[in-house]
Protein backbone atom coordinates (compact mmCIF):
# COMPACT_ATOMS: atom_id res chain seq x y z
CA UNK A 1 0.00 0.00 0.00
CA UNK A 2 1.20 3.29 -0.71
CA UNK A 3 2.21 5.52 2.06
CA UNK A 4 0.62 8.97 2.51
CA UNK A 5 2.20 10.94 5.18
CA UNK A 6 2.23 14.46 5.56
CA UNK A 7 4.40 15.28 2.78
CA UNK A 8 2.16 13.33 0.32
CA UNK A 9 -0.76 14.87 1.20
CA UNK A 10 1.04 18.46 0.93
CA UNK A 11 2.02 17.19 -2.44
CA UNK A 12 -1.91 15.89 -3.27
CA UNK A 13 -4.21 18.83 -1.22
CA UNK A 14 -3.88 22.46 -2.27
CA UNK A 15 -4.10 23.17 1.76
CA UNK A 16 -1.82 24.75 4.34
CA UNK A 17 -1.34 25.45 7.77
CA UNK A 18 -3.79 26.01 8.99
CA UNK A 19 -6.30 24.36 7.00
CA UNK A 20 -4.53 21.29 6.31
CA UNK A 21 -6.93 18.92 8.13
CA UNK A 22 -5.55 15.46 7.50
CA UNK A 23 -2.40 14.09 9.24
CA UNK A 24 -2.11 10.85 7.54
CA UNK A 25 -4.13 8.24 4.81
CA UNK A 26 -4.14 4.76 6.66
CA UNK A 27 -6.39 3.02 4.18
CA UNK A 28 -7.09 3.48 0.77
CA UNK A 29 -9.19 0.82 -1.15
CA UNK A 30 -9.29 2.07 -5.22
CA UNK A 31 -11.84 -0.79 -5.67
CA UNK A 32 -14.06 -0.09 -3.55
CA UNK A 33 -13.74 3.59 -3.61
CA UNK A 34 -12.79 3.79 0.96
CA UNK A 35 -10.39 6.11 2.37
CA UNK A 36 -9.75 6.65 6.03
CA UNK A 37 -7.69 9.18 6.52
CA UNK A 38 -6.39 10.28 10.51
CA UNK A 39 -6.41 14.00 11.75
CA UNK A 40 -4.73 14.09 15.67
CA UNK A 41 -6.02 16.75 17.56
CA UNK A 42 -3.93 18.41 20.35
CA UNK A 43 -4.62 21.06 22.73
CA UNK A 44 -2.35 23.71 20.77
CA UNK A 45 -5.02 23.23 17.52
CA UNK A 46 -5.90 26.87 17.04
CA UNK A 47 -9.40 26.66 16.66
CA UNK A 48 -9.76 25.44 20.10
CA UNK A 49 -8.41 28.91 21.87
CA UNK A 50 -11.70 30.52 20.32
CA UNK A 51 -14.09 27.49 20.00
CA UNK A 52 -14.71 27.62 23.03
CA UNK A 53 -11.54 28.30 25.64
CA UNK A 54 -13.19 26.71 29.20
CA UNK A 55 -14.92 23.47 26.98
CA UNK A 56 -12.82 23.16 23.67
CA UNK A 57 -15.13 21.70 20.99
CA UNK A 58 -13.64 21.17 17.40
CA UNK A 59 -15.90 23.06 14.76
CA UNK A 60 -18.45 21.25 13.25
CA UNK A 61 -17.51 22.81 9.78
CA UNK A 62 -14.06 21.82 10.19
CA UNK A 63 -14.52 18.20 10.84
CA UNK A 64 -16.43 18.58 7.52
CA UNK A 65 -14.05 20.16 5.94
CA UNK A 66 -11.50 17.14 7.25
CA UNK A 67 -13.77 14.45 5.73
CA UNK A 68 -13.83 16.62 2.50
CA UNK A 69 -10.07 16.72 2.22
CA UNK A 70 -9.90 12.96 3.36
CA UNK A 71 -11.95 12.69 -0.20
CA UNK A 72 -10.35 14.94 -1.81
CA UNK A 73 -7.17 12.45 -1.61
CA UNK A 74 -9.24 9.72 -2.74
CA UNK A 75 -10.72 11.22 -5.91
CA UNK A 76 -6.92 12.13 -6.74
CA UNK A 77 -5.98 8.63 -6.44
CA UNK A 78 -8.59 7.26 -8.64
CA UNK A 79 -7.01 9.47 -11.39
CA UNK A 80 -8.19 12.84 -11.10
CA UNK A 81 -4.53 14.09 -10.76
CA UNK A 82 -5.26 17.30 -12.69
CA UNK A 83 -8.08 18.36 -11.26
CA UNK A 84 -9.25 19.42 -7.73
CA UNK A 85 -11.81 18.70 -5.65
CA UNK A 86 -13.90 21.73 -4.66
CA UNK A 87 -16.85 21.22 -2.11
CA UNK A 88 -20.43 22.03 -3.35
CA UNK A 89 -22.65 20.41 -0.84
CA UNK A 90 -23.05 18.94 2.28
CA UNK A 91 -26.29 17.13 2.91
CA UNK A 92 -27.94 14.97 5.79
CA UNK A 93 -25.07 16.26 8.06
CA UNK A 94 -25.70 15.29 11.27
CA UNK A 95 -23.30 15.63 14.54
CA UNK A 96 -22.99 12.93 17.09
CA UNK A 97 -20.56 13.19 19.36
CA UNK A 98 -18.15 16.68 20.53
CA UNK A 99 -14.57 16.69 19.05
CA UNK A 100 -12.33 17.51 21.95
CA UNK A 101 -8.42 18.34 22.68
CA UNK A 102 -6.67 14.87 22.57
CA UNK A 103 -8.86 12.99 20.04
CA UNK A 104 -7.98 10.88 17.17
CA UNK A 105 -10.21 11.70 14.30
CA UNK A 106 -10.72 8.70 12.40
CA UNK A 107 -11.87 10.37 8.72
CA UNK A 108 -13.78 7.77 6.67
CA UNK A 109 -15.15 8.76 2.87
CA UNK A 110 -16.60 6.22 0.60
CA UNK A 111 -17.15 7.60 -3.07
CA UNK A 112 -20.84 7.00 -4.31
CA UNK A 113 -20.51 8.08 -7.32
CA UNK A 114 -17.19 10.15 -8.59
CA UNK A 115 -16.91 11.09 -12.34
CA UNK A 116 -14.96 13.59 -14.40
CA UNK A 117 -17.13 16.42 -13.47
CA UNK A 118 -17.52 15.52 -9.46
CA UNK A 119 -19.37 13.14 -7.18
CA UNK A 120 -20.68 12.22 -3.94
CA UNK A 121 -19.19 10.91 -1.07
CA UNK A 122 -20.50 8.85 2.06
CA UNK A 123 -18.28 10.38 4.79
CA UNK A 124 -18.19 9.74 8.82
CA UNK A 125 -15.59 10.79 11.34
CA UNK A 126 -15.19 8.75 14.09
CA UNK A 127 -13.38 8.72 18.00
CA UNK A 128 -12.39 5.77 19.61
CA UNK A 129 -15.44 4.21 17.55
CA UNK A 130 -17.69 6.27 18.32
CA UNK A 131 -19.70 8.42 15.25
CA UNK A 132 -18.86 11.63 16.06
CA UNK A 133 -20.53 13.22 12.07
CA UNK A 134 -21.71 12.01 9.26
CA UNK A 135 -22.60 13.45 6.31
CA UNK A 136 -23.06 12.93 2.34
CA UNK A 137 -20.46 16.10 0.46
CA UNK A 138 -21.02 16.59 -2.83
CA UNK A 139 -18.07 17.95 -5.26
CA UNK A 140 -17.19 19.35 -8.16
CA UNK A 141 -13.84 18.90 -9.69
CA UNK A 142 -11.71 21.77 -11.39
CA UNK A 143 -8.40 22.07 -13.37
CA UNK A 144 -5.74 23.22 -11.67
CA UNK A 145 -5.04 26.04 -13.14
CA UNK A 146 -8.67 27.55 -13.10
CA UNK A 147 -8.19 28.40 -9.33
CA UNK A 148 -6.33 31.33 -8.03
Amino acid sequence: MKKFGPKEIAEILPHRYPFLLVDKIIHLDLKEKEIIGVKNLTVNEHFFQGHFPEVPIMPGVLILEALAQAGGVLVHELGYTKKIAVLLNVAVAKFRKPVIPGDVLMLHAKGVHVSGTGGKMAAKAMVSEQLAVEAELSFALVDKNQLG
